[in-house]
């Protein structure tokens, strides 16, 4: 799997509520069923089956089969790997919205300047009208 895809699984696989509450009970209960599972979540195995199978291709679970059941579990060492994986995200996004804070303010400042700027040529042509319509006693 691609660095880029492999970004896409995990972020499709955590961006949901269901899947992280999924992982949640993986976390507390070690390797467990979807039976099991679907018994503390307000879903249906299948829909529970469903999750595990994103988590699945996302790199974050295994799974087991013990005689008739397979038994889901954590994969540490690809949830540390995607910890990282979104951390990095998170640091790329705060790089960009940060880019365009600046920006902004930038915009905004020279907007400000613009608007500032405009006010002084219409206070000073005001005073240029002012001046010229006075008698010309009071123009000395």
């Amino acid at each position: 799997m691609s660095p880029a895809s492999s970004e896409e699984a995990l972020l499709e696989a955590v961006a949901d509520t269901s899947r992280r509450r999924v992982l949640d009970l993986l976390l507390a209960h070690g390797k467990v069923t979807p039976t099991a599972l679907a018994a503390e979540l307000p879903f249906t195995r299948q829909a529970v089956t469903k999750h595990l199978a994103v988590l699945d291709r996302a790199g974050l679970v295994e799974s087991t089969r013990q005689g008739r059941e397979v038994r889901y579990s954590i994969r540490p060492e690809h949830l540390d790997i995607a910890v990282r994986a979104m951390a990095e995200i998170a640091a790329r996004w705060d790089a960009r919205l940060e880019a365009i804070k600046r920006m902004a303010e930038s915009e905004a400042t020279a907007r400000r300047s613009d608007e500032y700027a405009a006010v002084v040529r219409a206070a000073a042509s005001g005073r240029r009208r002012r001046a010229a319509s006075l008698p010309a006693a009071h123009n000395r």
